[in-house]
């Protein structure tokens, strides 16, 4: 890993360019989520690493399928729909 600080300048638009081989070493690839803390002059980015959302809705259904629920995808919309539905009503 680069020990040696870059400079990096902030565009007119806020942007901050994370210099290319920092972004090599640590993975970091285009739509990566950051969070970012401030604190007096200095800054801190975390980057995010976000679940596979259509993992786990695959690992959810194999954990109902084990238990025996018969629970399918058309089911699961009729309820969300449902539950928006009376959301509606009750405003």
């Amino acid at each position: 890993m680069a020990e040696e600080p870059e400079i990096t300048t902030v565009s007119e638009k806020g942007q901050v360019v994370i210099p290319q081989e920092l972004r090599r070493q640590l993975g970091i690839k285009p739509k990566s989520k950051f969070l970012i803390f401030g604190r007096g002059d200095t800054i801190i980015m975390k980057r995010l690493q976000l679940p596979d959302v259509k993992q786990e809705w695959e690992k959810l259904f194999k954990a109902i399928d084990k238990k025996g629920l018969k629970i399918t995808e058309e089911k699961i919309r009729e309820e969300v729909q449902k539950y928006r539905r009376d959301k509606r009503k009750r405003k």
